[in-house]
């Protein structure tokens, strides 16, 4: 993959536009700047995408998000996404579906498009009403706003955070087969309620290039299963969870089926997607460290996934992450109870590096040396199990304090 791009944001590949504006959804807290009021966003598209998805798993679905997967699902060409955030549109009954078919209306007549060419998306506070007359009032602001340029793309971005504290944005350029050049862009929100079968989070994809659903669709699923649906911030999952491609072909390159060029791209999808998990994971809410969590050596693959999301998830280790304290018992102990078959007398993990436990037991290592290691930012927990040869792997954080002040007032 030829990727020198320095700086990433959405609007890269051609044919995409994009804008942020505030429509009064987020308030003004007293220490608030313009860019923190952005809570409407829409990417669009001059020329009609093909569009892939991938949702959440939870039985509970936002209002926008049914819509959007009714609209994929019939396999319609889109001219845009619109997203809003502060509020999820979710558990609100009928009303909620019909209020997110009214921004859509809203937005193609705007666009000039019919309303079924237009993607909606929500992220906030569940059970609470979606203000529609905010979202459709500011809707010709937000299209008249459309801009290629980086500034645009990152006000985009900017619009559909909640808790993040960092935008999330990658890209690659591509040169295929023949020297034709396309580009794949992406951006992402989540930082809470993070969890295999996604969490909230909303990831949308942008390319130039040239690509049948047929061949997306499936492409897309391979590329979030060992990437978005291995990253947990806290166990939970959301309701208005999506990644979703747009592909316009504006590049005039045409990805075919079983050519080098399908797997060049698909290389460049996955490889991008890995680095939004991490950033997520990395900015976890109250995060102060990422966590790789790595399983080798398990009899099957169920095995390996589920000692990863076992360790991912326990309290117990993100809090001793959190403390700086190598505590690999509490990692060995997840383990354990992951349901995963395997001989304890047989494990060895290394933390930060550091070999703490081998066959089971503590090795002589220097509790001053591992102290000084788990300080660092990025920790990595490698588990081997020396049952097998399949691995597998997950990305967290730690649990701090302010992970429970974030999440004690999240409504106010």
């Amino acid at each position: 993959m030829d990727n020198e791009i320095t700086e990433a944001y959405i609007t890269m590949p051609a044919g995409f536009k994009a804008a942020g504006v505030a429509c009064g959804l987020k308030t003004d807290m007293g220490n608030s700047g313009p860019m923190d009021l952005l809570d409407l966003n829409m990417v669009e598209t001059d020329v009609p995408a093909v569009v892939a998805g991938v949702y959440t798993k939870n039985l509970i679905k936002g209002h926008s998000l049914q819509r959007t997967i009714r609209v994929i699902e019939t396999g319609t060409k889109v001219r845009a996404l619109v997203v809003n955030s502060k509020n999820a549109n979710a558990c609100v009954g009928s009303k909620g579906y019909h209020d997110a078919v009214a921004v859509a209306e809203a937005a193609a007549k705007a666009l000039g498009c019919p309303p079924d060419e237009v993607l909606t998306a929500s992220t906030g506070t569940i059970g609470i009403r979606l203000d529609t007359s905010k979202v459709i009032s500011a809707i010709p602001t937000l299209v008249s706003s459309l801009s290629t340029d980086a500034e645009s793309a990152h006000r985009a971005e900017k619009a559909m955070m909640t808790t993040d504290t960092v935008p999330k944005e990658v890209s690659a350029k591509l040169t295929l087969s023949g020297g034709k050049e396309i580009t794949i862009a992406g951006m992402a929100k989540g930082s809470g309620m993070i969890c295999p079968n996604l969490g909230t989070m909303i990831v949308v994809f942008t390319t130039d290039a040239a690509i049948s659903k047929e061949l997306l669709q499936p492409m897309l699923v391979r590329a979030v299963t060992h990437t978005f649906n291995r990253v947990s911030v806290d166990g939970d999952t959301s309701c208005c969870d999506m990644v979703v491609v747009l592909a316009n072909g504006a590049s005039g390159a045409d990805i075919a089926e079983d050519s080098d060029d399908l797997k060049i791209f698909e290389e460049a999808l996955t490889s991008l997607s890995l680095d939004l998990s991490r950033m997520i994971a990395s900015d976890g809410e109250g995060a102060t460290k990422f966590i790789e969590v790595i399983c080798r050596e398990a009899k099957t693959a169920e095995d390996a996934k589920l000692v990863v999301t076992a360790v991912a998830k326990s309290p117990l280790v993100k809090t001793a992450v959190f403390g700086e304290d190598a505590n690999w018992g509490r990692i060995i102990t997840a383990a354990g109870y992951s349901g995963a078959d395997f001989d304890p007398d047989k494990v060895n993990i290394r933390l930060a590096g550091l070999l703490v436990c081998k066959d089971g037991q503590a090795t002589d290592y220097s509790e001053d040396e591992a102290s000084e290691l788990v300080k660092q930012h990025d920790i990595k927990i490698e588990i081997d199990l020396n049952q097998g040869e399949f691995e597998d792997r997950m990305f967290s954080c730690d649990f701090s304090y302010d992970y429970v002040k974030i999440n004690g007032s999240y409504r106010t």
